[in-house]
């Protein structure tokens, strides 16, 4: 492989094929669910940043190495992520279990992994984690991608990418620290759970069916996303445990029992929300959004469930409320977060079976999507015991079909249980103006990636 990137930043050393341990039964197959098939047009990509020595005489891919054969023992627990794509009787997506293995890329990047991150950007951060589309023999396309990147003078990124129609992003947060508990030596924590989503109900006779996230999915059919050849950028921003508590505390708002306390996600959500309708230029209204969350504990799934239960829903604005447009925003957040609870979900998924062949494979748009990644701490994802935390952990969804995108992920452990990371992606002239809008600036938020 031994190529450069443009910049001379990164050197590509080499590409691999790493198959696990032990070999897998023959003749196993896992089928999709209709959640996983519904993320088939998405892939994610993610970098944990790790703090090492700086490489000596002859040392380079040392650490790769080690890392390699402690992947080849994980791999044995992940039968779906070493196989590879076949269609079933009714040409739907299924993985015939050959352990054909995930695709490692090996590389090497100047200058150490704290000047790094000083001045990473999306582009760059990009380098770190390699990804290849689908292309006409899918049979032989790995869903899976590695990167290990060994900076020369001290420090490790690792890069994840995988096809979203196999996982999610608490999936793929357990798949790391899975990795990362064998290549300690620990015993495994979070070993993955393979099993279909919860059997549908019996329909009762007088039973009313919870129609707000079948109204939503419903409107992405009669609504389809347009291709969008639009540049964006992402920003990265830290907020500390005391900054959280501060905007909780400005979203705070009266309910008929007293006042209402937000999450950290709702506050964020709306904090953005109102912002990022801001600088489109909607000074006392909001943009369209939706939200999206992981509802493993509303379907009663184990957080080692290993597929898909990301669930979107569109929040409602009231535009004829008057007062603060951020506490509206987040009080709108609230409401919707609420509904969002097992009989509305299993009806979506009752609704989804139904109607899927007319139903379009993405739907995260057109308008803002804010997702709540919050679920799992990255990191925990440790993998030597010379090795501290990572330094920070990224995330991208793509591709990107809408007004925007916020991620919101855990901060790092020094900044508190509260603290939170907001992956920000936009359009770039909208990305600049954002870290300068007023709603933003008050908190003094961590510029962790710029634009």
């Amino acid at each position: 492989m031994a190529t450069n990137n443009n910049n001379n930043i990164v050197t590509y050393i080499c590409k691999r094929t790493v198959v696990s341990t032990k070999p897998v039964e023959p003749g196993k197959y896992f089928p999709f669910s209709v959640l996983d098939r519904r993320m088939e047009k998405n892939h994610i990509r993610m970098v944990y940043y790790y703090e090492t020595t700086s490489l000596g005489e002859g040392e380079f891919g040392k650490i790769t190495k080690e890392l390699r054969e402690t992947l080849s023992e994980m791999l044995s627990y992940y039968p779906i992520v070493t196989g590879r794509l076949v269609r079933d009787d009714e040409n739907k997506w299924k993985v015939k279990c050959n352990d054909a293995g995930v695709r490692v890329i090996e590389a090497k990047a100047k200058g150490s992994v704290e000047d790094w991150l000083k001045n990473v950007n999306r582009e760059k951060e990009h380098m770190l984690v390699y990804w290849e589309d689908m292309y006409h023999k899918p049979y032989y396309w790995s869903t899976f991608y590695v990167q290990l990147t060994e900076f020369e003078e001290g420090g490790l990124a690792i890069g994840l990418s995988c096809f979203h129609l196999l996982a999610d992003y608490t999936s793929a947060t357990n798949f790391m620290k899975t990795w990362s508990d064998i290549s300690l030596g620990n015993k495994i924590m979070s070993l993955p759970l393979f099993h279909p989503l919860p059997s549908t109900r019996n329909k009762i006779s007088n039973h009313q069916t919870y129609s707000e996230l079948i109204n939503h999915y419903k409107s992405s059919i009669e609504r389809p996303i347009p291709m969008n050849e639009e540049k964006y950028t992402t920003i990265s921003l830290g907020f500390s445990d005391q900054m959280v508590n501060a905007f909780i505390s400005k979203a705070q708002f009266d309910g008929p029992s007293g006042p209402i306390t937000t999450t950290p996600f709702e506050a964020l959500a709306g904090l953005f929300w109102a912002s990022i309708s801001n600088i489109k230029g909607l000074q006392n209204g909001l943009i369209d959004m939706s939200i999206c969350l992981d509802a493993r504990r509303e379907l009663g799934l184990d957080y080692g469930f290993f597929g898909n239960t990301m669930i979107y829903s569109k929040v409602h604005y009231d535009a004829n409320l008057e007062g603060n447009i951020f506490v509206h925003a987040t009080r709108s957040i609230g409401e919707v977060v609420a509904k969002m609870d097992n009989e509305g979900i299993m009806n979506l998924i009752e609704w989804l079976e139904k109607n899927e062949k007319n139903s379009p494979k993405i739907i995260n748009g057109p308008g803002l999507i804010c997702a709540s990644l919050e679920n799992l701490d990255p990191y925990l994802s440790v993998f030597h015991e010379d090795w501290f935390k990572p330094l920070r952990v990224s995330c991208y969804i793509e591709p990107i079909m809408s007004e925007g995108q916020v991620l919101i992920l855990p901060g790092t452990p020094e900044e508190g249980p509260l603290s939170r990371v907001a992956m920000v992606t936009l359009k770039e002239e909208e990305a600049a103006r954002l870290c300068e809008d007023d709603l933003i600036t008050q908190f003094s938020p961590t510029i962790l990636m710029k634009s």
